[in-house]
C-alpha cells in the first residue's frame, strides 16, 4: 500500500510563491515509475474538488488555470512529488491534496485511488 504525506502550505501574499512536496511511502519500486501517474488537486470551501497538475513519465498536464504559474515535478528516486507554484492570487486558496494512481495521466479525481491528508495554502491580497 502507498502512502501519502504533503507539506509546504502556508499563508503568502498575493504575487507570493510556495512549493508543496508529497513524500510517497510504501510498495513503490522505482523501477516501475513508468506504471503511474501522480495529481495535486485542491479544494475550496464550499466547493468541489479540482483537478490543478499532473505527472507521469509521458509528461506533465495543467489546468488552464494554473497554466505558466505552477510547476509539477517529481522527483523518483526520491518518491516525491512538488508543486512549485508562483504568481499566487488569492482565488488559489485551498486545501492542497496530493494523489498518485497505477496507470497514465488523468485530470480526474476519481481516477486516483490514493490521496494524502492535504494541505492549506492560503493567499491574502
Amino acid at each position: 500500500q502507498v502512502q501519502l504525506v504533503e507539506s509546504g502550505g502556508g499563508l503568502v501574499q498575493a504575487g507570493g510563491s510556495l512549493r508543496l512536496s508529497c513524500v510517497a511511502s510504501g510498495r513503490i519500486d522505482r523501477r516501475d515509475f513508468s506504471n503511474y501517474a501522480m495529481g495535486w488537486f485542491r479544494q475550496a470551501p464550499g466547493k468541489e474538488r479540482e483537478f490543478v497538475a499532473s505527472v507521469s513519465w509521458g509528461g506533465t498536464h495543467y489546468a488552464d488555470t494554473v497554466k505558466g504559474r505552477f510547476a509539477i515535478s517529481r522527483d523518483n528516486f526520491r518518491n516525491t512529488l512538488y508543486l512549485q507554484m508562483d504568481s499566487l492570487r488569492p482565488e488559489d486558496t485551498a486545501v492542497y491534496y496530493c494523489a498518485f494512481r497505477w496507470g497514465p495521466l488523468s485530470d480526474y479525481a476519481n481516477e486516483y485511488s490514493i490521496w494524502g491528508q492535504g494541505t492549506q495554502v492560503t493567499v491574502s491580497s
